[in-house]
C-alpha cells in the first residue's frame, strides 16, 4: 500500500482511524538525528524512541541502565528531524514503577525536553496508577505488554510469554484496562499469534506486534536490526531488509585501503 503523503503528521487519532480501516501500522525505532530523517522520509507512521537505544547505542546487555536523561537526549535528536511520523519515547527503566508522582515527572520532563508526542510504559496492572497520573495531566500514552525487557531479571529469559493460560488472562485483561483508562495503544512483545489476534479483536485502540505474528494492527522492529546493523541479534521475528553490516565494512576497508595507496584524495578533492 503506498504511502499517504497528503497527511503531514501522524497523530493518535489517525492511527486509531487506521486500525478502524483496517489499516496496518508501520512502526521503527530511531535514536539519533540522521537515521530519524531517513525513517521519517520513508514514511513510517510512527518512530519509537525506544530504550533500546541502551542496548544499541550504549552497548549495555539489557535496556535498565539507561537513563531519563539520555532517553531525553535521544529523543530530542529525533524530534528535530521528524515531519510526518508519531514519536513515542519510552520512560526508561526506574523512572516510572511503583511512585505515580515520579511518572508524572518523568512524563513532563520528556514531553517539555524533547518535545516527543507520547510516552510508553511498559507493564500492566501493576502501573495503572501511574498511567492514569500520566494520562491525567493530558500526556499521551502508549502500553507495553508480553515480554517487557525492563523487566528481564524477574522473568529471567528472553523467550515467548503468556503461552499459558494463566498469563494469558492476565495479559487480555491488561490490554482492556489499557483500553479503558485511556492509553492509546499498546505493544504487544513476544507472544503467541493466537493471543495476539484475541487481544486485537478485543479493544478498541491499536496493537503493534513484534515476534507477535501477523494479527496485530501494526509492526515495529529495531531500526539496526532489520537494517544487519546488528548482526548478532537474530530472533525468529526478525526479518533483515538490507546487510549495512557488510556495505558498511566494505566501504571503510575501501577507505583505508586509498588512503594507504595515497589514492584518497586525489588531485580532484584537493584544494
Amino acid at each position: 500500500m503506498p504511502v499517504n503523503n497528503e497527511i503531514k503528521r501522524i497523530t493518535t487519532h489517525i492511527l486509531q482511524e487506521m486500525k478502524n480501516r483496517g489499516e496496518k501500522i508501520s512502526c521503527l525505532t530511531a535514536y539519533d538525528y540522521s537515521m530519524a530523517r531517513i525513517v521519517d522520509a520513508a514514511g513510517v507512521d510512527l518512530i519509537l524512541v525506544g530504550d533500546s537505544a541502551s542496548n544499541v547505542m550504549a552497548g549495555h546487555e539489557t535496556t535498565l541502565p539507561i537513563t531519563l536523561d539520555q532517553m531525553i537526549y535521544h529523543a530530542n535528536s529525533v524530534v528535530k528531524a521528524v515531519k510526518r511520523a508519531l514519536v513515542v519515547v519510552d520512560i526508561p527503566f526506574g523512572s516510572y514503577q511503583g511512585n505515580s508522582t515520579e511518572a508524572l515527572r518523568s512524563a513532563i520532563r520528556i514531553m517539555k525536553e524533547s518535545g516527543g508526542h507520547a510516552v510508553k510504559m511498559e507493564g500492566g496492572s501493576e502501573i495503572k496508577e501511574s498511567i492514569i497520573r500520566v494520562l491525567s495531566a493530558g500526556i499521551p500514552v502508549m502500553g507495553h505488554l508480553g515480554l517487557t525487557p525492563q523487566s528481564i531479571y524477574k522473568f529471567g529469559t528472553y523467550s515467548v510469554r503468556a503461552k499459558e493460560d494463566v498469563e494469558a488472562n492476565k495479559l487480555i485483561e491488561d490490554a482492556q484496562m489499557l483500553d479503558e483508562i485511556g492509553a492509546f495503544g499498546v505493544v504487544l512483545e513476544k507472544i503467541p499469534s493466537s493471543l495476539t489476534k484475541k487481544v486485537s479483536e478485543s479493544i478498541s485502540i491499536p496493537t503493534v506486534g513484534i515476534g507477535a505474528g501477523p494479527d496485530a494492527d501494526g509492526q515495529i522492529l529495531v531500526i539496526h536490526d532489520m537494517l544487519g546493523i546488528n548482526k548478532e541479534f537474530k530472533p525468529r521475528f526478525l526479518r533483515r531488509y538490507a546487510d549495512l553490516d557488510g556495505i558498511m565494512n566494505e566501504a571503510i576497508s575501501q577507505y583505508i585501503q586509498d588512503v594507504k595507496s595515497l589514492d584518497f584524495p586525489n588531485e580532484k578533492e584537493s584544494y
